[in-house]
Formats: C-alpha cells, structure tokens, sequence
C-alpha cells in the first residue's frame, strides 16, 4: 500500500534571514568590484571632468551602501553565533595611513582635510577587517557632518588601544551620547534616515575583543581636538 502525502503537511519554509544574508554577500562583492572600478576611472580623469561628473559623491554613496552591507552581513553572523574575531598583531600607522590614503580623493573633492596622528611604533592585538569595518563607518560619517577638517588618531591609555575619529562639525545629538547597545536601538528612526547601524554594529563588534575581564567598547563625545564630534573605539 502506498503511502499518501497527508494534505495537512505543510512544506518545509526556508530560511529566510540566510537567504537574505547571501543576497547581501553578493550585493557586497559586486559592490566591491564597483568601487574599485570607480576609484580607477577617477584616476584616469582630469581634475575638471572629475568635477562636473561629482565622482566625489558616488564614491561617498557606495561606499555608504558597501558599509551598511557589511555592517548587515556582520550583525547576521553576530545573532547566528558566526562572528568570531580572528586577532592578530597590527601596526596602527600602517592601518590609518592606509584609510586616508583610500579616502584622500574623496576628501579633497569635498575640501575637506584629513590628518593622521600615530605613535609609528604603535602595535595591538585585534581582528583587522572588524576594526577596519568600524573605521571606515566613522570617516563615513565624519565626512558626511564635518566642515572643513578630519583627525583620525590611535593611542595607548590605561592598557587600551584608542581610536578616535575627530571632526570639526556641529557635533552628536544629545540622545546619541549614550553607546550602550540597548540605548543604540532605541535612537533607531528609519523616518529619518538615521538608523545607528553602524554604532550598534561598531558597539557589538568592540564587544567581542576581550582580555581578562576586560572588553572593547565604544563612545561618543562632543569638543575633542577639532571642536565637533568625536567617535572613540577602544580595544583591551
């Protein structure tokens, strides 16, 4: 006697949110390819055309859209358990000397100066490509709220690494000072534009380079060296 499928079973419902994680995965591959054929095309074009085409503002908008896919793709394997740091030791001069040089063109399109400041001996432990995913979302940011000058800067103090973002903007809002995940999630507002992704993101993230007792975290500040917004990371 054969078997009859019972007409009360329902199929098997796939997963969306993995479905969705590899979806924005190739979003951020191609992505990728985009600014990268972007960044050589700008190479490639006199001073005057670059200006009239604005290449200075698609390359901000796409890499806004590549770190808001990372940022995704990261809290995903966050909440499945599958974000791990992988730490190995970093000299920081290489690292931020390494971001400006990616966002100069941008910058000097907008008139906007970016300032380097490291100990060259400067060296810690972390995972490069999280930290890196971090940085990248605050000179985003930085550059998005600024006037005229940005100070990217790395130091030691009380057995923590500190990486500041300085801008001479108008400053954070007052509700956005406060860098507990929780409080993060509660200044979420897609009506505005402003979802903190990249705090709650930049947040959990520090959260997961530990030593002893110790964990990173995040804050924000208002003053600094340049007046305006300040974002730190600190690493144990």
């Amino acid at each position: 006697m054969k078997n009859t499928p019972n007409s009360t079973d329902k199929p098997e419902q796939p997963d969306f949110s993995m479905i969705i994680a590899s979806a924005v995965h190739d979003m951020k591959n191609s992505l990728s390819m985009l600014l990268h054929s972007v960044d050589t095309l700008c190479e490639q074009l006199p001073d005057n055309v670059r200006e009239q085409l604005n290449t200075s503002t698609i390359q901000y908008e796409a890499e806004r859209v590549n770190s808001y896919l990372i940022q995704l793709l990261g809290l995903y394997r966050l909440q499945n358990e599958k974000l791990g740091v992988h730490l190995d030791e970093h000299y920081l001069i290489d690292l931020l000397d390494e971001q400006a040089a990616h966002y100069s063109e941008m910058l000097r399109a907008k008139s906007i100066a970016l300032n380097v400041e490291v100990d060259s001996g400067l060296a810690w432990f972390f995972d490069r490509e999280l930290i890196l995913g971090i940085i990248n979302n605050a000179l985003n940011n930085a550059s998005r709220y600024t006037h005229k000058s940005i100070l990217l800067k790395a130091y030691e103090t009380n057995d923590y690494l500190a990486i500041e973002v300085h801008d001479d903007g108008n400053g954070y809002p007052e509700s956005m000072l406060d860098t507990r995940p929780g409080s993060i999630l509660n200044n979420i507002k897609f009506s505005t534009g402003s979802t903190s992704l990249g705090l709650y993101f930049a947040s959990n993230v520090a959260s997961l380079h530990k030593a002893g007792e110790r964990e990173g975290k995040i804050e924000l500040e208002n003053g600094g060296d340049l007046g305006g917004g300040l974002f730190r990371l600190l690493l144990p």
